[in-house]
Formats: C-alpha cells, sequence, structure tokens
C-alpha cells in the first residue's frame, strides 16, 4: 500500500448540499452582500469577473462598478491600453502581471491603479514568493491579489509574502485541461474550504477561480469560507464581455449572438499572443464559442438575488454570518437529479 495516498474525501460543489437553519432575517432584501476583496478594500457584491481576454473590458468594468463592484483587467494587451484603464478608472481598478512584468507594472501601479493581480497557473512557486516580496518593498500601500493556489500551505506561502487576498482554484475553469493533462488539481469545494480554515487565522480574503456552473456553487463556495466568486465563461457570455461576438442563424430561421471564451493557455490564445506554444509546452486550455446569455446586469441580479434567497435559508443578515452558520452534508448524483425541475413534456 502506497503511503503517501491522502485518505481524506475531497469534495466537489456537486457532492454537498447546505443544510437549511433558523431564519431571523425579515426578508430576502434584508442581508448585506458586502464582503471584502482584500484585506484592505471592501466591496458592494461578491462577484469578480475574470481576468481573462475575452471576459473584461471596459463595458463590462462599467457594470461592475456601478453595482458595487470592482474591475480587474487582463495583461495580455500592450502597455499603452493598460494605462488607458488605469487612467480612466484611476483608483478604481487592479491590472494583471506575470512574474517577467516587474517594471511594467510598477509603472501602471504609480500610475493609480488600486492594485494588481498576479496571475500565473500555478502560484505555489518560491518565484511567486520573491515577486511579492520584491513589489512590496517597492509599492507597500498597493494591494496585491497573488494565485492560482488549491492548497492551505499554498495560501499560507502567498500570505507571508504579503499577499492581500488569494486566488484559490486550479484546474476547474470551463476552459482549462490542467487536470486532464497533468493530473494535478483539487476539487474545488474541499480546495476553498480547506484553505478557508487557514484564512479565518490569517484573515487575508480567498477569491474562488473557476467551477462556478449554477447560481448554487457561488453560495457554496462563499459558505465554505470564500470573500469572493471569480467566474470566466459566465460573464463572457454577456453582451458587456470582451469576448468576440458574431451572429448565427439557427435553422428555424432564428438568429442568435455567439461569444468565443478561452483559456489563456489554450492554443488559440497562445497562436495570436505569443505566435505560437512555446517548444516542448502543451496547451492547458481550449477555446469554444457558446450562445450570449443576454446583458451582464441580468447575471448579477440573478446571482445576488439567489445569494440574498440563499442568506435567509442560512439565517444569515451577511456572508460571514453564513459562514459562521453553514453545515454542509455529502450527498450522491441522485441529489443533483432530485433538485432539477422536471417539466412534463406535452
Amino acid at each position: 500500500m502506497m503511503s503517501n495516498i491522502h485518505q481524506e474525501v475531497c469534495l466537489t460543489f456537486d457532492d454537498v448540499t447546505l443544510v437549511p437553519q433558523y431564519n431571523n432575517v425579515p426578508s430576502r432584501l434584508h442581508p448585506s452582500l458586502d464582503t471584502w476583496l482584500t484585506k484592505n478594500t471592501k466591496i458592494g457584491m461578491p462577484l469578480l469577473a475574470a481576468n481573462m481576454d475575452t471576459v473584461i473590458g471596459d463595458e463590462l468594468a462599467d457594470v461592475l462598478i456601478a453595482n458595487g463592484g470592482i474591475p480587474l483587467f487582463h495583461r495580455f494587451t500592450s502597455f499603452e491600453k493598460q494605462s488607458e484603464w488605469v487612467k480612466k478608472y484611476e483608483n478604481n481598478c487592479f491590472v494583471s502581471c506575470g512574474l517577467n512584468d516587474m517594471e511594467s507594472t510598477v509603472k501602471l501601479l504609480e500610475l493609480g491603479a488600486k492594485g494588481v493581480v498576479i496571475d500565473i497557473a500555478h502560484g505555489h512557486s518560491d518565484a511567486m514568493c520573491t515577486f511579492i516580496r520584491n513589489l512590496k518593498k517597492q509599492l507597500p500601500h498597493k494591494e496585491i491579489i497573488a494565485g492560482n493556489v488549491c492548497t492551505p500551505m499554498g495560501y499560507q506561502d502567498l500570505v507571508t509574502a504579503g499577499a492581500d487576498a488569494v486566488k484559490v482554484g486550479v484546474g476547474c475553469g470551463a476552459a482549462c485541461t490542467t487536470r486532464i493533462k497533468t493530473g494535478f488539481g483539487l476539487p474545488q469545494f474541499s480546495a476553498i474550504k480547506n484553505c478557508a480554515e487557514l484564512a479565518r487565522k490569517l484573515r487575508v480574503p480567498i477569491i474562488a477561480d473557476g467551477g462556478i456552473v449554477f447560481e448554487r456553487d457561488m453560495v457554496l463556495a462563499l459558505a465554505a469560507g470564500a470573500s469572493t466568486v471569480m467566474m470566466g465563461s459566465i460573464f463572457a457570455k454577456t453582451m458587456e464581455s470582451a469576448a468576440p461576438k458574431s451572429k448565427k442563424t439557427l435553422e428555424n430561421g432564428q438568429e442568435i449572438t455567439l461569444v468565443k471564451y478561452r483559456g489563456q493557455a489554450s492554443k488559440d490564445f497562445q497562436d495570436d499572443f505569443y505566435g505560437g506554444l512555446k517548444k516542448g509546452t502543451v496547451p492547458e486550455g481550449v477555446s469554444f464559442h457558446a450562445k450570449c446569455t443576454g446583458s451582464a446586469q441580468d447575471v448579477i441580479d440573478n446571482f445576488c438575488g439567489s445569494l440574498r434567497s440563499a442568506l435567509t435559508y442560512g439565517g444569515a443578515k451577511d456572508i460571514k454570518e453564513l459562514q459562521r452558520k453553514a453545515e454542509f452534508v455529502r450527498v450522491t448524483p441522485n441529489f443533483g437529479k432530485e433538485s432539477h425541475p422536471r417539466p412534463e413534456q406535452l
């Protein structure tokens, strides 16, 4: 028997449900959705649009800000374009960077960006921790979101290095193939919950990044200990996203709008941005077209409305109380079948 196999069973969102609690919240409109993006910055809702090139742009940023959110812009464009974002949104936006972008990142932060997302696939690394420490030495008052990790040790090392928030999630994105290609990653519910046990002590917020399919997944992520939830494909499929749009006519004559969504590790993206795959590497993501679902405001209203309702089922006036009272149970796959509507076919 191999001694290095952990006995803990790790769970996805589909493996658990929340047990309803005694409710003393007067109405679904009463709970507060305020939450912490970083240990120093509070925002009005827990929804974040992923910092990806087919997700976040000016139009979506405007919608997020109007709803109390904050835009995290991606790094896969020119320095001039990133500078435009910083000048337009001033101290109300984050930029993103990789580990080779120290000089340009410092310039963007000095231009007025609130902070930076240090954005690499495997964030639990010496290079990441060194980058965080060096950036904090130069600009101690600027905020750093770092990721991605999926273990408590990864979370702790980034916090110790100086991160003000940590992105949790490896291999669970809609366009990600990391787990299939490499065999590494952890189920997202357990990754969040395990990191959150440490986050309660260190008081540095967790961003649950990836794995959100239904509104319930957002609720479970927050109840498990995340302060915010980052969504890529869900926001990419809105009219205001930065995803390329095209029209398609169906056989019945109906015209629909398609959006193109892609992972930043996909071949499609790497061909566009880097001129091809680096020799000796493989893509760890895909690109695909999906039907546009409508406006970003509708998505926000739907998710925030679902969260308000969930808070009353949890007997909670806010997200922190939801986390304190959360009681999870494991379920079988039949729970999912029982949970979905079953309309009769006429």
